[in-house]
Formats: C-alpha cells, structure tokens, sequence
C-alpha cells in the first residue's frame, strides 16, 4: 500500500504544531519523544524525524514525499523546492536587533556596521537589495551574545515574542522577512502519490478554513432582518430560522475570526440579542 512520507522537525517549535495539525486532519499518531519514525492509522502516511535544516534537501532528493518546515529556512538555503501550502502556524519574523544604548535606528544605519547571525544568506540578499553593505558574521545559536561579546554592532535572528532580545537586553530594529510553517514537495514527487496528497491538502485546508472562521448565532427583530444579513453575508447567505416570539427570527451565519468583535458591535447596534460565537472544528466549502 502506498503511503506518503513526510519529514517532520525532531525537535523544536514546529515538531508540537506539525503534529497537531495532522491530528486535527485525523491522522492517528502514537508518537513518543525520541522516535524517529511513526506510521500513521486511518491514513496512509509514514513521519519521519528529521534535524530541521536536513527536510529541505531530503524533500528536493525525493527521499520523502512531503516535509513541514520554516519558509524562512526556504529563503536561506533556497534548495529547490515547492509550497504546496502555507500552514498558519510557527508565525515569526526574522529581524534587526542591537543593544539598547546603541544608536542604530534604521536599515541606512547599518551600514559599514558588523552583523551576526544564523541566516548570512538571507541578510546579505536583504542588504544587498537596498544597497548597503555590512560585515557579516555567521554564527551557530547564541547570537544573541554576539553585540555584548563585541564581536558585533548587531544581530539578525528569528523573533517570535521578544522576550529573548530583552533578557539579552537587545532592541528590535525592524523586521525584514517573515516566516511560518509550509508543507513542501520537491521536483522529484512521486506521481503516483497525488491522489493521497489531494485528500490530505483538502483536510488540511478544511481545517485552516475552520481556525480562520467562527460560528455566529443570533437572535433578530424581522424589521432589522435586512441591515442584519448585509453584516452577515455568511458563505453564501445567513441561515435565516423563526422564532417562536412573533416579530423575530434566528440568524446564523460565519464570520472571519479576526472580525468578530467589530461584526459584534454592529450587529449590537442593530438591535441583535442573545449573540453566540461558536468555534469551528473542520470547514468544507
């Protein structure tokens, strides 16, 4: 039986969200810290392990179908791979930073300045873009020690929340790429396995859709019904559903997450009551 092999991280910040989004996707997995490999039930799929900077390459070889890695790894390396799909997780930007008494402001200021870093190839396409011209020097973890060991004016690292700049006490410049888990395949795939990676992108993208997405209820008076269902056009209309109390009907509809609260307040505005926000496990359009 043909399965598809994807190379997940061994360990790190995308390991715990690669194999939760699988989950959400009904993947069955017995994993346990420190395996290697795991076959899945209820779909045919084979994880691998892998050290995160090896995926790329194995996944452009064709030793394994698939891999769940960083794009900001995707622009260092620039191994030839493809994103079949950006997964909406493991967000976070790779960025300037300097100590906090030092006077670098802006990109102008980096100039002729010492920068270190992890990722030499994606700061010196970065500057060499906007023109200016730095000393760059690669370091393997702790760059953040770089600047108080002057062996730096300033660092280039992934930030996700900050607090490691500020117990190092380092202050975010700005942010010059941005990054988040993708599924990626590589020129050499398997054909013949398309058919399986169809159904899991279909899953995977029923589940983004879902995350992105809330469930709204609401009770209405008929004469707002109209202004109503112009805030809540839904997917295609709002579920529209009597009530019991003459003069009102029960609205349900879906909402993009991130504008809820303003779809809330209007709705409010409107003469809307008894309002419910409900999540969404899966969404199939």
């Amino acid at each position: 039986m043909k399965r598809l092999i994807i190379a997940l991280q061994k360990s790190g910040r995308l390991r715990e969200g690669s194999l939760e989004l699988l989950k959400e996707c009904g993947l069955k997995i017995d994993y346990r810290d420190g395996q290697l490999k795991v076959i899945t039930s209820d779909y045919p799929a084979e994880l691998l392990f892998l050290r995160n900077s090896d995926i790329p390459q194995y996944v452009a070889d064709g030793v394994v179908d698939l891999g769940i890695v960083g794009s900001n790894l995707l622009e260092e390396d620039e191994t030839p791979v493809e994103i079949v799909q950006e997964l909406n997780f493991s967000k976070c930007r790779l960025s300037f930073a300097v100590p906090k008494t030092s006077e670098i402001q802006t990109l102008e200021d980096l100039q002729g300045k010492r920068i270190a870093t992890s990722y030499p190839n994606s700061v010196r396409k970065y500057l060499q873009q906007n023109g200016i011209t730095a000393e760059i020097h690669t370091i393997s973890g702790s760059v953040e020690i770089a600047p108080a060991l002057d062996l730096s004016d300033s660092i280039a690292d992934i930030v996700s929340t900050g607090n490691t700049l500020l117990q190092n006490n380092l202050r975010e410049v700005f942010p010059f790429l941005y990054s988040e888990a993708v599924l990626i395949k590589g020129p050499n795939f398997n054909v013949e396995k398309q058919v399986l990676l169809d159904q899991l992108l279909f899953r995977i993208q029923s589940v983004l859709a879902g995350n992105e997405n809330k469930y709204i209820l609401l009770n209405a008076p008929k004469e707002k019904l109209s202004t109503i269902c112009e805030i809540l056009p839904g997917m295609k209309s709002p579920t529209i559903l009597p009530l019991a109390v003459e003069g009102w009907v029960s609205v349900h509809s879906v909402v993009k997450q991130k504008e809820v609260w303003q779809v809330i307040q209007r709705l409010k505005s409107e003469g809307a009551e008894g309002i419910l926000v409900c999540p969404i496990e899966k969404m199939v359009s």
